[in-house]
């Protein structure tokens, strides 16, 4: 048990390759994701008698499955009320050069965002505007800590994701594959005027620091920086609900 509870850690994860899904949820699609993708799960004997369909299916794939009391499954989360489920399974992360190769109309590149709830919630609105891929860059929140995890509401399975880019790089050869690059950036071109021939062009969308924004290096390199006006009295807008806007803005665009 001590070993699951270490994947808390990102040390560990790493050097395992595993990382930990919390609730009944996650164990469901992990199981419909791929046969390959879950190792282990640790349940309680409530949770098995409250899903039976998830743990006949688990059983249907040979995974095995330990009944453990709630204590012992409370010291394998860091959650104040665990959801009676720990499902352990391989990392999930691709390589950059698999995404650019589908040829990608939409994607989200996280530049140095540092925030599990943002960083998250980024990952989820890009799965449901529709975008191809998420990239976190070297220096953003490792994609497998447990509140990024559970942020995402499942959407770590739904799309591909790339972890520790360069941001140029990623910048260059996606730009070599004939996509635009955006930085979203408050004092930049006003969303509304940029017209819907321009947002339907393969975009990635590069959305910065919470505290400081981008580096100078990165709004060298891409090709408009882009702003959402603030009609009321709002300072500025959280950076995962601005990354909500500007991917929706795009798949809209794309889909019309």
């Amino acid at each position: 048990m001590r070993r699951v509870a270490k994947l808390l850690k990102k040390d560990a994860r790493s050097e395992t390759g595993l990382f930990l899904l919390e609730g009944p949820q996650g164990l469901k699609e992990a199981l419909e994701r791929s046969k390959n993708l879950v190792v282990e799960v640790y349940a309680t004997e409530d949770a098995v008698a409250r899903h039976p369909e998830q743990f006949a299916r688990a059983e249907s794939q040979r995974v095995r499955v330990e009944l453990v009391t709630e204590q012992v499954l409370k010291a394998m989360t860091d959650t104040t009320t665990p959801q009676g489920v720990v499902t352990v399974c391989n990392q999930v992360d691709v390589s950059l050069t698999a995404v650019l190769a589908e040829k990608p109309k939409l994607i989200a590149l996280l530049a140095n965002v540092r925030d599990p709830g943002n960083a998250g919630t980024i990952l989820r609105a890009a799965d449901a505007a529709g975008a191809d891929a998420v990239f976190f860059s070297k220096g953003s929140v490792d994609l497998y800590n447990n509140k990024v995890v559970r942020s995402t509401t499942g959407s770590i399975l739904h799309l591909p994701v790339v972890v520790d880019v360069d941001i140029l790089e990623a910048i260059q050869v996606a730009r070599e594959t004939g996509m635009q690059i955006f930085a979203a950036n408050g004092g930049g071109e006003q969303l509304p005027t940029i017209d819907r021939e321009t947002l339907a062009k393969p975009t990635v969308w590069v959305f910065g620091n919470e505290a400081w924004g981008f580096e100078d290096s990165t709004l060298a390199r891409v090709d408009r920086q882009v702003g959402l006006p603030i009609y009321g009295s709002a300072e500025s807008l959280n950076v995962a609900t601005a990354a909500s806007v500007c991917l929706y803005e795009s798949a809209f665009a794309q889909n019309a």
